[in-house]
């Protein structure tokens, strides 16, 4: 799954590279085939949650020279059926963005709350969208961002939220869903066959 996603990452023009956040002792890299395109970098920071693993992720890229003004898309491998065209609609919509934006799609379900195992009501589905990655903010903001919020939050633009932030909501694809459980593999699969 991870070198589906860097694939379709490195086919990305305008990335100037790629840094994967991995636990210490991940030696998968090591022996992971070349891609071609944005280089791609390696940083053994990762953390105990989403949060403290991009805030890790963050401070390795400002050791290597990244400033707080520079753009940065956070993107989960679990994602692999992402898209070069839907990594460039998001920097498209967002690079001149105050805030930034995230990838998402419309709730297209009926909407049901629960109590008891059984529905309570129907929420309004008018205004709801179903987050996805790339997420993309300025890296400064997103540090301050996430160093406020703490872990608690489960993606980036909730810790932009968390500041007082509007990140713009920049219309995704169905198929950018996030591989979790075991069904999703073999419609990952179906889906990766069909576009070869």
């Amino acid at each position: 799954m991870v070198l589906h996603t860097l694939q379709a990452l490195a086919a990305v023009e305008r990335l100037a590279g790629i840094q994967v956040v991995v636990s210490a002792g991940d030696t998968f890299f090591e022996s992971a085939p070349k891609l071609v395109g944005a280089p791609v970098f390696v940083a053994a920071c990762g953390g105990a949650t989403r949060a403290s693993s991009v805030f890790n992720g963050i401070s390795a890229l400002m050791a290597q020279g990244a400033q707080l003004h520079d753009w940065v898309l956070v993107h989960d491998a679990a994602r692999c059926l992402i898209t070069p065209a839907d990594v460039n609609r998001l920097i498209d919509a967002c690079q001149h963005d105050a805030v930034g934006g995230l990838l998402a799609l419309k709730l297209p379900d009926t909407l049901k709350q629960e109590h008891g195992g059984r529905v309570a009501a129907t929420v309004d589905r008018s205004d709801k969208w179903l987050a996805q990655t790339p997420q993309m903010f300025r890296l400064g903001a997103l540090q301050a961002a996430l160093q406020a919020a703490g872990d608690a939050v489960t993606d980036e633009a909730s810790a932009l939220e968390f500041v007082g932030q509007s990140p713009k909501l920049v219309e995704g694809s169905a198929q950018n869903f996030k591989v979790t459980y075991p069904q999703d593999f073999a419609l990952a699969a179906a889906v990766l066959a069909a576009r070869a």
